[in-house]
């Protein structure tokens, strides 16, 4: 993945109690004096210990001068489109423009019957909120009465307006793949929360938005990334966004330049003040500072080809790094001596590239730790500060873990490959079957040291006597899985290109 280049936005995701509203309030109000751009309220109609988010916004936006004013995310079922589309509207001419919409499917079935709403299966949610997104955008929109007959929302020649002042941005609270697919189709932003979208995964999510985005003919970098956010500042190294704010800063900076996620929403805490302040004041310049020296960085380089997402997050990288780099750098050099494809052919090479240029650097960084360890500089629970730095380590707490971590990325990745692009490739060239079987072969190999580098490590942390098998585990998987990416570079570039297979 990669930066987006969006401008980075920082805000505040607020609780809406009933039983404290003044300290709400209050907060938000805070939140617009430190020069915060986001203020949000989580929606739960059927939560009577929670204040009503339009009522809510409506009274913040009259006690606040400048900050954007966000439900994260309205919840669809139960608050219909067309009035919802006029709700915002109306909002966003009485606020002078800062009205964002998030928009959520529903994932609480229950609660949503219980206020009277539709009982729907999981699909039959997404797809509503696929026909409100219609009503929502097409009562936006100045011109005739508009009629709209969908499975879910029809509209019989309702009347656009109120127009809203500026381009209200929809933003979806989306984790699974017909969200998600969902999102790179039609929304303006992506909207997560930190607690069911782990750093790690939203790689993976963002590959679905891209692709469903690129499918729909848009330019992926069109759809906002941003992160609902919980932490704690305390002392260093005690993980994910639990640490200084400099260790804050330097998190978030990386998932702005190697996710492309853009605004940071920092939830309620129990000391909700004093962490905002924390947040707008030494957080959120320290992110623009980071993600603004690398982005001009980048900006200088020579265009040798697709960028490198682990490189450009990092910075300089160490050592062990090198080989990795120079094997990416053979492979872009051998893209671009080819002649001109197509737009998809390109981005598939690119995207095969960035993919395994991700896994070397990730082993580059393994073995460094295993050096360490050997060298006696570091032992296997004494590595677990370093291991809180890597881009695949995020909140994994040993070697086995952050093991379990990076094999499970590897064997995804050669498992969408032998589903898909191997599939696809096939069809599209049946003399690459040989080839494509070969190389299938090879993942399975792959797959079995895998397990044993897994174990070896978990091992190793019960007993670092057992050093000498991680090490030769971790060697072995090092000489199948170089020479593997090498060898798909070398036989899949120029087939992917010239058949413009997707990936």
């Amino acid at each position: 993945m990669a930066d987006y280049h969006h401008d980075l936005l920082f805000g505040a995701f607020l609780l809406p109690n009933a039983r404290d509203q003044q300290a709400v309030v209050a907060a938000a109000e805070t939140a617009d004096d430190l020069g915060l751009d986001i203020v949000a309220f989580q929606d739960h109609p059927y939560q009577p210990a929670f204040l009503d988010v339009w009522t809510l916004l409506s009274y913040v936006a009259a006690r606040t001068k400048r900050i954007r004013l966000f439900p994260d995310v309205a919840n669809v079922p139960l608050r219909p489109p067309a009035v919802l589309a006029r709700s915002a509207a109306a909002l966003d001419i009485l606020s002078g423009g800062r009205v964002e919409l998030g928009l959520g499917a529903g994932g609480f079935l229950d609660a949503i019957v219980s206020m009277g709403g539709p009982r729907r299966s999981v699909s039959e949610h997404v797809e509503a909120l696929a026909e409100a997104i219609t009503v929502i955008r097409s009562l936006w929109r100045p011109g005739p009465p508009v009629h709209f007959k969908g499975s879910y929302y029809f509209l019989e020649g309702a009347r656009p307006g109120p127009v809203p002042p500026h381009p209200i941005g929809i933003w979806l609270g989306a984790y699974k793949r017909r969200m998600l697919q969902l999102t790179g189709r039609t929304a303006d932003g992506w909207i997560p929360s930190l607690g069911y979208a782990a750093p790690e995964d939203l790689r993976r999510m963002n590959l679905t938005i891209d692709s469903a985005a690129q499918d729909a003919g848009r330019d992926p970098a069109e759809i906002r990334r941003a992160l609902n956010i919980s932490g704690t500042f305390g002392p260093p190294g005690s993980g994910f966004l639990n640490g200084p704010a400099t260790e804050w800063a330097e998190q978030l900076a990386e998932l702005a330049l190697l996710d492309g996620m853009s605004t940071f929403i920092l939830g309620s805490g129990p000391e909700i003040a004093a962490d905002l302040r924390r947040f707008a004041e030494e957080v959120a310049p320290a992110v623009r500072e980071a993600v603004s020296r690398e982005r001009q960085r980048r900006s200088a380089l020579p265009p040798t080809g697709p960028a490198s997402p682990a490189v450009a997050a990092a910075g300089p990288q160490p050592t062990a790094d090198r080989p990795a780099r120079e094997a990416a750098r053979e492979a872009e050099r051998l893209v671009s001596q080819e002649e001109p494809i197509s737009r998809v052919g390109r981005a598939g090479q690119q995207m095969l590239l960035a993919v395994h240029e991700h896994l070397r650097l990730e082993l580059a960084k393994l073995r460094e730790v295993i050096t360490e360890v050997a060298e006696g500089r570091a032992s296997a629970a004494q590595a677990r500060s370093y291991l809180n730095q890597m881009t695949m380590r995020q909140n994994y707490w040993t070697l086995g873990a952050f093991c379990a971590a990076y094999c499970r990325v590897v064997s995804v990745h050669h498992a969408i490959e032998d589903q898909q692009m191997f599939a696809d490739l096939r069809a599209a060239d049946q003399s690459l079957g040989p080839i494509l079987e070969r190389l299938r072969h090879e993942h399975e190999g792959i797959a079995r040291v895998l397990a044993e580098v897994d174990a070896a490590l978990v091992a190793m942390v019960d007993d670092e006597n057992r050093l000498s098998d991680t090490q030769a585990a971790v060697d072995h998987l090092a000489d199948l899985l170089l020479a593997h990416l090498r060898d798909e570079e070398e036989q899949l570039l120029e087939p992917i290109g010239r058949l413009g297979i997707r990936i």
